[in-house]
């Protein structure tokens, strides 16, 4: 190979030496792991995963970001035509029941069964365990009190089924609206 063939390594961007890690990284990697690996900042880092989430905007892959880490994923436009290359069926669609559930996590986790249960007012634990074996949440922990329930939190596969970059992108909270009761007539009769 010609020297006007090789490009040195220090010659390429900081954005194309992240992309490079994250392309052959199987899971979500921390800005730290790249800092290091890299040399440099995490600041440095971010940077260079700014210019990178920029140039990818035009092309068919994303930035994803959850509890730290970073990942490449595919740009959630593109779900169907890479569902149809692969042969996957089309992504299982959720039951009113488990979008409630799934809200209720993805807006107070970590989060309980118990305080799942007691937002719906039903119990909760079948839409759990449908959510965790469609990967959308996991288990995150367990609290300090009485039996050490269980914490949830949602998961990488959540934010990409919603085509989501960040746990940070999901709409606000409406306030609930507070309505004055209409005043009833007593009927005279």
């Amino acid at each position: 190979m010609s020297d006007s063939q090789s490009i040195s390594n220090a010659e390429l961007s900081l954005a194309a030496k992240i992309e490079a890690m994250l392309f052959v990284s199987a899971e979500p990697v921390p800005v730290g792991q790249l800092s290091q690996a890299l040399d440099v900042t995490a600041s440095v880092v971010e940077r260079g995963l700014k210019e990178l989430e920029e140039s990818l905007q035009t092309r068919g892959l994303r930035l994803q970001r959850n509890a730290g880490r970073v990942q490449l994923t595919t740009a959630p436009d593109l779900a169907g035509l890479v569902e149809t290359f692969l042969g996957l069926e089309a992504i299982t669609h959720l039951s009113r029941a488990a979008l409630e559930t799934l809200a209720i996590i993805a807006y107070q986790q970590p989060v309980t069964r118990p305080q799942v249960d007691s937002i719906r007012g039903v119990n909760s634990d079948g839409m759990m365990k449908s959510l965790l074996s469609k990967g959308l949440i996991q288990e995150s922990g367990r609290t300090e009190g009485p039996g050490r329930p269980i914490l949830y939190s949602t998961t990488p596969e959540f934010l990409q089924h919603f085509g989501l970059s960040s746990i940070m992108e999901l709409p606000p909270l409406a306030a609930p609206v507070e309505t004055e009761p209409e005043p009833t007539e007593l009927l005279k009769g």
